[in-house]
Formats: structure tokens, C-alpha cells, sequence
């Protein structure tokens, strides 16, 4: 077992870990970051990025994620593989350890896990995932100009995917498994009004296709009854909006969550119901969920540290 000190601990990667790093770094901080499961994020299964500021031409996902966390490496950040397991809030300094035999004793945490996109669990989706396959319509749907794509879901969120959508692709399919929408009555009413959005009510996805990319998907009506109905339609992507699932498990319930997991924090800033740990990007933004914001959450953690840090003294 490894035991390290720090006076900044970040927990998770991605825009708002790498970011935190940056700034942390940067203040002399020498902060320990813990990259997670999945480093560098969600973004790392993302084949192309074209609204992260500073890249005119675009980056790829990965590309990026490389970029941010060579520009913390060059502060001086301390970056290092592995899982969070535990964390003990009950006294400062905090007490974490990690599935890899890392002991860490850190003045102050910044929790940037992010959020997982639920998936319906099909194969198909990890094959196809940033093949046609995305769960984030602002993201991506800049390359389906033009073109046909399915929304999975029939919440609000759901209905704004599509309604997004609706002014880039051609056609848009709304994929509901029950009868009707469970978006809020505008919402509904907007989608009903937009005349290349398509509601398949009583429809399901069980499966993708396509050669490299996704070309169509198959879908199974009225699921189950004597009406049941098995059939294709071609696409060229297909949307998940069936909400997000915000990485907080090993923190509750010390640290204060909404009820769907997501950390609250105080008022505009990024500090947590816990003296001495803050939280940034999607872990605690469950409205925008975008990289540019999540960076922009990682720098204000890593002020509210120093800050924090500096009234200590």
C-alpha cells in the first residue's frame, strides 16, 4: 500500500478534472488526480468535437482529453490511474483510498466524476458508440445535417433532443415505449407542432445495424401483444434520452445529492455541504452537461480550493 499527502485532491478526470488540475497546478497546489474508470471522461468515446473553444477544425474526442491532461502534466499535476473506493468525510484532512492500494490524505477534494448516459443495454450500442450511436444531441448532432435520426425517450429531455434535432436532420423518429409522452404538456405540444418529428408510440429498439456506421435500426411494436409488429427503419443516428446517472455512489450520503444523485452545490459556486470538498462538471450539473461548461466548473473549483485554503492559514 502507497500513502500519499496532498493539499488538493481531485477525484475523476475528464474537462473538469483536467481543468481543476490545470488551475491547481498553476497556484502551486500540486495537486493528486485520480483518473477513475474511464479517463479523460466521456469524451474519450466521442469520435469529433467541434464546440470546445479553440479548435476551429475540430479535435477528436481523445485528442482533446490528451491535450488537457498534457497541460496539466506540464504544471506539475500528479496524475495517476485508478478508482476512488472509499473516502472518509467525517474530519479534515480527508482520508481516501483507491482500488489499486493507493492511501491519500488531501486537505481538499474536488469530486469531478461526470455523469454515465443510460444505455438501454442493447450489444449494438457499443459497437456502434460514436459510430452513430451518442447520447448528447448538442454534442453530435451537428453531423446528422441533413440527414435521418431516432431519439430514445419520451420525457422532457427526450423532446428537446428531438426538437434540437428537428432543425438539423431531415427526419427525426421519437422512439416511446408507452403510449404516450411523458414531457410536460408544452413540451409535448411542441413536438406534436414540429412536422418532421415523427412519434412512434409503443415502440422499442431491439437492435442497430450497419456496415461501419449505423445505417438502420430494428424496432419491435406494440412489444409482447397479439398486434406485436417487427420491422426496420433506416437511420444514421440514433440518440439516447433516457437520462443520465451522475457518479456519486461512494460519496453518499456524506455528500448532499439531489434525488437523482446529482451533488448539490452552493449557490453559483462549486463547494459541497462539506468544508474542504468541492464538485465540478457533470457530477453536479444535471441542466448542461456540455465540455466547455465542465471546464468552466473545474477552474472555479480550483479558485474556491486556493481560496478556501487560503483562509485557513
Amino acid at each position: 500500500m502507497t500513502e500519499l499527502t496532498t493539499r488538493c485532491l481531485i477525484i475523476g478526470s475528464g474537462p473538469a478534472g483536467y481543468t481543476a488540475a490545470i488551475y491547481t497546478s498553476r497556484a502551486g497546489l500540486s495537486p493528486i488526480v485520480i483518473e477513475g474508470y474511464q479517463p479523460g471522461g466521456q469524451l474519450t468515446i466521442t469520435t469529433e468535437v467541434e464546440n470546445f473553444p479553440g479548435y476551429p477544425e475540430g479535435i477528436s474526442g481523445p485528442q482533446l482529453m490528451d491535450d488537457l491532461r498534457s497541460q496539466a502534466l506540464r504544471f506539475g499535476a500528479d496524475i495517476r490511474p485508478g478508482h476512488v473506493s472509499k473516502v472518509d468525510f467525517s474530519k479534515r484532512p480527508f482520508v481516501c483510498n483507491t482500488d489499486n492500494g493507493l492511501t491519500i490524505t488531501a486537505e481538499t477534494i474536488i469530486i469531478s466524476t461526470g455523469a454515465s448516459a443510460k444505455y438501454l443495454g442493447l450489444p449494438d450500442e457499443q459497437k456502434y458508440n460514436g459510430l452513430g450511436v451518442s447520447a448528447c444531441a448538442t454534442c453530435d448532432g451537428f453531423f446528422y445535417r441533413g440527414k435521418r435520426v431516432a431519439v430514445v425517450g419520451g420525457g422532457d429531455t427526450a423532446c428537446e433532443e428531438a426538437l434540437y434535432l428537428s432543425n438539423l436532420a431531415s427526419e427525426v423518429y421519437l422512439l416511446v415505449r408507452r403510449d404516450q409522452l411523458r414531457a410536460s404538456k408544452v413540451m409535448q405540444q411542441r413536438v406534436f407542432d414540429k412536422e418532421n418529428i415523427h412519434i412512434l408510440f409503443n415502440t422499442q429498439a431491439i437492435g442497430l445495424d450497419g456496415a461501419e456506421f449505423v445505417e438502420r435500426m430494428r424496432l419491435v411494436e406494440h412489444k409482447g401483444m397479439p398486434q406485436e409488429r417487427i420491422y426496420e427503419l433506416p437511420v444514421d443516428g440514433f440518440f439516447l434520452a433516457i437520462g443520465h446517472q451522475p457518479n456519486t455512489e461512494v460519496f453518499r450520503p456524506a455528500i448532499e445529492c439531489d434525488a437523482t444523485g446529482y451533488i448539490m452545490v452552493k449557490g453559483s459556486g462549486t463547494a459541497t455541504n462539506i468544508d474542504g470538498v468541492f464538485a465540478a462538471g457533470d457530477v453536479a450539473d444535471p441542466t448542461y452537461r456540455q465540455a466547455v461548461t465542465a471546464a468552466g466548473m473545474g477552474c472555479k473549483a480550483a479558485i474556491d480550493v486556493e481560496r478556501f485554503l487560503s483562509e485557513q492559514v
